[in-house]
Order: structure tokens, then C-alpha cells, then sequence
């Protein structure tokens, strides 16, 4: 998930039970636009004895942030199959238990949208929210949907009745009977956008087809219009990564100039959404979208295909961070934009200049005591939710920093990419890596030595040894108030060398249309502000 202040983890399904049955939700949204709220009826069929835990989610994967959904939640109530009350009781926010689970055959309950039900805290980020009013509805699954506890594997159904006309995009399958889902987590992995005046798009990249959707209330912006923008970004993406890892992908676009909070993106496994500023489209507004969706993009890679078991096995009830953020946000952030510069859509002084400026963000606005394992462990607090958005600066600079020894303890030949590449397909998005090995996996895939680089900047905080790896690729580090990158036009054979690896991903990165060594070897382009 990405702010606009910060600037983030896919979703992996998984089963924490045997399938049993089918859950059949229907969402009513005819009727609540004006007071922004969903009517929800779940048929269960039957439950167990053990069925007793009727749960909604504390948190979502790549939200970061405490969520208590549960705080949303009208008049629940449950009946039997002859539609008497079944008693139940409210154990906490978000749980509520069954006085006699057999005999429950419906659950009923209204839930208020995130973004016009105010809260004293724990505020939700608009687009990991819902937003349902009279003319259109951004549904996240886990911001409806309560469920049976030891029901989050079962196959589901979602069945939204909305107003005639609407059009809907969403990466579910929608058959007769309503959104067709694997699990609570496949729901909860695929956003929808619907309403009237949508505009949508569609491109292919690497032979997948990439949909676009877009709800502006002023019309300003279209699919269409984003599609251009983002066009050869996709591209550049697909051969940065080497095809993608996914049949299919979504873009849902949500425009305002009144969300509540910051706006930003968050990503799922074949769609990323986003709520972004209503203003009248031009290339610098492209420029901006088309960055932040590089990122969210990226993450097909990581953690949809890159995740530990924490990640594989989400707990919707109690917030469990992994200390692998670096990977999932800080290392999708230094991707998003290093392969802009590969491909030559940026400048490699366009590239230095923006790793600047998250430096200067770093050192005015967050703690850089903390080290990237903290972060990550403190995220789900008030404490580490205020440092949160430094993962995409201090820690895209430690990603970049990585990448640069990965090609110094290779001679050249691999750097991050290489092993991002290398772990996204020895893993795979049914093979978690153990939470308390990466590094020393890492180290095996490419050198003892790395231990101490994620022991000193990881694990650690200490003071970024920024002049000195990027002196050896012949650019110099100005620190300062203003620090900003120089290239050197009269680099020593073996700094070029190391540079010429830098640019293009290392020797070993097949060939693509990259940045020429000359560019970079100019001064003025190499100079960041």
C-alpha cells in the first residue's frame, strides 16, 4: 500500500480449515446511498457445534494498520430455519458469538460505509475502505463481510444488488448467481468498483490483459486518457520482472477531492485501487498516476510471489506483522522506480534526483533511528503507524543500497533484481519462505557477506553508508540540507564497470531497451537536485 505522504503486500490465499459448504453473501446496496450504508444477508447452510465465532476483520494484508471493522456493524442479528432469533452476544469489536451454532441459518446485519462514518481512531485509509453512495460503491470485502471463524477457507458467493445501469469492474468471476470466490481471503483480495459514468480501458502487457477503470465525478480524467500514461510503464514492468506472473490485472481508480485521510493505493494480487485527487487530466497528472501504479503493480512480484508464512496464513483477528516489510514495500518501491530508469522512461538524473529527495524526507519528517525490522514490527500501533511511511524512503534507499552490493559480491554480474527474480520463482505463490530464514537464504544465494548488510541496516539503523557504495559506481554523494547525487563524466575503468552493471541490472540481465552509459555519464543529467 502506498499514501500519497508515504508513498504498499498482495494477498495469498490460503485455508485455514477444510472447505465445507458454501457461504452465500448478498449485499443490497439499493436504497443505502444516502445514508452509506450496505444491507448484508449471509446464508450459511448449516454450521458445526464449533462454528460459534462469528468474526469481521481487525485488520486486511497491506493495510499496516488496525482496522476494527466490527466498530461498523448494525443490528446483527441471527435466525433458524424458521426465521426465529438465534441468541448471540457480543464478545469484542469485531467478534460476536452463537448461543446455539446448528441452529443458524442467516445472519443479518447493515454495515455504514469507512468513508462517511467518522471514528476517534484507528481512521481506515479511504482505499483499503468502502465508499457507497447513489451513484456508486468501492467495496472492499473485509469492510462488509463478517464470517464463521473456522469458515475463512470455504468457497463463497457475492451477490450485490446495486441499481440498474451500473457498470462493474472488479478481478472476480461474476456468474448468475453473484461473485464466485475460493475463500474469505480470495474476497477479501478483490476489490469492486461500480457505478454510473465509469470509464474503462483495456491494454495488454506480456500477453495479459490489464483493465482500467475509472469513477471521476467531474469527468476530468478517463480510463482512456490514464491508459496512455501508463502504457509503457507496463511494459517496462513486464520486462523488468520477465513476464508476469498473473492471467489478468485491474486498475480501479476511485477520483475525489474529499476522502477522508490520506489518499494513496493498495494493492491485491490481480488489481490494485486507488483514490487519488479529482482534477482535470494532463501529462503531469499522468506522470503522478503512473507512478504510484508502478508500484502497486510490482507487487505481483512482491509479496504476491516473494511472502513468508506469516504473509501465506493471514490472521484476520489478531494484526500479526512480518519483519520482511523491507521486502514486500521497501524493495517493490526501489523496483517500481529502478525499472523506469532501465527502461529509459526516466533519467538516471531523474532516478538519482528522486532517491534525494527520499533522503531529505527521511531525515525531516521520520525517526531514522528505526530500523526497517522495527518498523515493521511496531506497524500495527499508533507509535509505528506515525514512522509507517519512512518504509518507502529510508527503506527504498537501503533496497537501493542492497542492490548495489549485491553487484559489488558478485563482480557485477547480479543484483537485486536477480534475486528478487530468483526467489520469486523457486518460491511461487504456494511456497512460503520461513519468516526467520530470508536473510540466511539470501546470504546463500549470494554471499556470506550480506549477513552483515541486513544486520547493519535491516535488523540495525545504522547511519546508510550512501557515499561510499554509490562512490563506486562513480557518483558522488553531496550531503547536506539539500544532498544531492553527481555523477562523475571521468569514472575510474573499474567504477565504470560497476556503473555499467548498475544501469542495466547487472551482466547477467537479458537484454532490454535501458539507459545508455552516455546519459548517465552526463553531468547535468546526472545531478539531483
Amino acid at each position: 500500500m502506498r499514501t500519497l505522504l508515504g508513498t504498499s503486500l498482495a494477498l495469498v490465499l490460503f485455508s485455514t480449515a477444510p472447505a465445507r459448504g458454501q457461504l452465500r453473501y448478498t449485499v443490497d446496496l439499493r436504497g443505502g446511498g444516502r445514508s452509506h450504508t450496505a444491507a448484508v444477508t449471509l446464508d450459511v447452510g448449516s454450521l458445526a457445534p464449533a462454528d460459534s465465532i462469528f468474526q469481521f476483520a481487525a485488520t486486511a494484508p497491506g493495510t499496516y494498520q488496525t482496522m476494527n471493522i466490527g466498530r461498523f456493524v448494525l443490528d446483527l442479528r441471527a435466525t433458524d430455519a424458521s426465521g426465529r432469533t438465534v441468541p448471540m452476544r457480543q464478545k469484542s469489536t469485531n467478534t460476536w458469538v452463537f448461543a446455539a451454532p446448528t441452529r443458524v441459518r442467516q445472519v443479518r446485519y447493515n454495515i455504514v460505509d469507512t468513508w462517511h462514518t467518522p471514528v476517534r481512531e484507528f481512521p481506515i485509509y479511504p482505499m483499503c475502505g468502502t465508499d457507497i453512495d447513489t451513484d456508486h460503491a468501492l467495496l472492499n470485502a473485509h469492510a462488509l463481510l463478517g464470517f464463521p471463524l473456522r469458515m475463512q477457507g470455504s468457497r463463497m458467493r457475492m451477490k450485490v444488488l446495486r441499481p440498474e445501469g451500473w457498470t462493474v469492474v472488479t478481478p472476480l468471476r461474476e456468474g448468475a448467481e453473484g461473485f464466485e470466490a475460493d475463500s474469505y481471503d480470495h474476497l477479501v483480495d478483490s476489490p469492486v468498483l461500480m457505478g454510473q459514468n465509469l470509464t474503462t480501458a483495456t491494454l495488454t502487457v506480456t500477453s495479459v490483459p490489464v483493465r482500467i477503470a475509472v469513477y471521476a465525478p467531474t469527468g476530468g480524467t478517463s480510463a482512456e486518457q490514464l491508459a496512455g500514461s501508463m502504457r509503457s510503464m507496463l511494459n517496462a514492468a513486464g520486462q523488468f520482472i520477465g513476464g508476469l506472473p498473473v492471467d489478468r490485472y485491474v486498475f480501479l481508480y476511485r477520483l475525489t477531492n474529499h476522502a477522508p485521510g490520506s489518499m494513496g493505493a493498495w494493492e491485491h494480487s490481480y488489481s490494485s485501487e486507488y483514490v487519488l485527487p479529482d482534477v482535470p487530466f494532463d501529462a503531469r497528472v499522468g506522470a503522478g498516476v503512473t507512478d504510484i501504479a508502478a508500484h502497486e503493480f510490482f507487487h505481483v512480484v512482491t509479496p504476491l510471489n516473494i511472502h513468508s508464512e506469516i504473509i501465506e496464513h493471514f490472521n484476520f483477528v489478531t494484526p500479526t506483522p512480518s519483519q520482511h516489510l523491507w521486502l514486500y514495500e521497501a524493495t517493490t518501491e526501489w523496483s517500481s522506480e529502478k525499472m523506469r530508469q532501465e527502461a529509459g522512461l526516466i533519467s538516471t538524473g531523474e532516478y538519482l534526483s528522486a532517491l534525494a529527495g527520499k533522503i531529505r524526507t527521511d531525515r525531516r519528517f521520520y525517526d531514522s533511528t528505526y530500523s526497517m525490522t522495527k518498523l515493521a514490527a511496531t506497524s500495527f500501533t499508533t507509535e509505528g503507524a506515525r514512522q509507517y511511511g519512512n518504509i518507502y524512503m529510508r527503506g527504498a534507499v537501503i533496497s537501493g543500497l542492497l542492490d548495489i552490493r549485491l553487484l559489488q559480491l558478485s563482480n557485477g554480474r547480479a543484483g537485486l533484481r536477480d534475486l528478487v527474480r530468483g526467489l520469486a520463482r523457486d518460491y511461487g505463490k504456494s511456497r512460503p519462505f520461513p519468516e526467520d530464514s530470508l536473510f540466511e537464504i539470501i546470504a546463500r544465494r549470494t554471499s556470506p557477506e550480506v549477513l552483515d548488510f541486513f544486520a547493519r541496516y535491516v535488523q540495525g539503523a545504522e547511519h546508510l553508508p550512501i557515499r561510499e557504495y554509490y562512490a563506486s559506481l562513480g557518483i558522488d554523494f553531496e550531503d547536506g540540507p539539500q544532498p544531492r547525487f553527481v555523477v562523475n563524466p571521468n569514472p575510474t575503468p573499474e567504477q565504470l564497470r560497476l556503473r555499467e552493471a548498475w544501469l542495466h541490472g547487472g551482466t547477467n540481465a537479458p537484454s532490454a531497451p535501458l539507459a545508455t552509459p552516455a546519459a548517465a555519464a552526463n553531468p547535468s543529467s546526472g545531478t539531483a537536485p
